[in-house]
């Protein structure tokens, strides 16, 4: 018995080299199913990576009063480069910040303008600070931040503006309800195609299949080479896909890991690659199921 069973298998295996140009189409068409439901899974990890993991850029603005000692302020500025999640910085002395404001105030106004404010400078010192925390505890990290910025000595004024961070919340509120459907309906999709092309390639071997059921083989004697053959095909299928995925992930993952995207480009989790594989194998099991129930 034990050697029937082993003997069918491998009758599964020999039966993917009968008929080779149909066994690559329904590979291919494994392949290209599984690996186009990949890209669209790995594009909505990368998606919610970027949204759930890392919160976007937040950007302080802090002012200090007028008449503040200088040295003071350029050592805070200093200090504040080792904040977490610290990006970048601009920073407005009052003379720079005199010399901003006349530039931006155009091609008339010049030094000359403004030197009775010169001696008596009214314009305070500046920092524009902007941060990427990369947290998910954000609102914990928005208040200790600011906090800390509140507490400078001779700080007037913080005002926050979250540059990416409203549409973060919004995916962290919607995640549960977005993500799993998704994933859904993505793996039905891959399973109902897998399964439906291999229980379309298994009716080619109707005729071998009543042929055996004339001659009174049982059922599970005509189902197991079918069965491997088509479990075979669909792990075949869905590894290959997935080493393509994985190929092109090492090329593209840092496209758009410049300023100010910084986005990674993220592969399949675990879980969803196990997904990827046991899907397409289960599938291809119940499409020769099918295939030779329906014969």
């Amino acid at each position: 018995m034990i050697r029937t069973f082993f003997r069918l298998v491998g009758q599964g295996f020999m039966g993917l080299c009968i008929n080779p140009w149909a066994q690559i189409l329904t590979l291919s068409a494994v392949v290209l199913v599984s690996f186009l439901v990949g890209l669209f899974l790995m594009a909505i990890t990368t998606l919610d990576y970027q949204l759930s993991v890392v919160s976007g850029e937040t950007s302080f603005q802090v002012y200090w009063r007028t008449g503040q000692n200088q040295v003071e302020i350029d050592e805070q500025w200093e200090d504040i480069k080792h904040l977490p999640g610290f990006l970048l910085s601009r920073t407005y002395t009052p003379e720079e910040a005199l010399k901003e404001m006349e530039n931006r105030l155009g091609h008339t106004a010049t030094p000359r303008n403004f030197a009775f404010l010169s001696e008596n400078n009214p314009l305070p010192a500046t920092a524009l600070l902007t941060f990427s925390p990369g947290v998910r505890e954000y609102e914990t990290w928005l208040k200790e931040t600011s906090q800390y910025l509140w507490n400078l000595p001779g700080v007037e004024r913080v005002t926050v503006t979250p540059l990416r961070d409203e549409l973060g919340q919004a995916w962290r509120t919607v995640n549960t309800y977005v993500m799993r459907p998704a994933i859904f309906f993505l793996t039905l999709l891959l399973g109902l195609v897998v399964g439906n092309t291999v229980r379309l390639a298994f009716l080619g071997k109707s005729y071998e299949i009543e042929i055996l059921q004339m001659v009174g083989a049982f059922n599970w004697y005509i189902r197991l080479p079918l069965l491997v053959c088509g479990a075979v095909q669909g792990l075949a299928g869905s590894s290959l896909a997935l080493v393509i995925l994985r190929f092109i992930h090492i090329q593209i993952r840092d496209v758009l890991n410049f300023p100010p995207l910084l986005m990674e480009i993220q592969f399949l989790t675990p879980e969803m690659t196990a997904l990827m594989l046991a899907v397409p194998t289960g599938m291809g099991i119940l499409g020769g199921w099918v295939g030779v129930k329906r014969v």
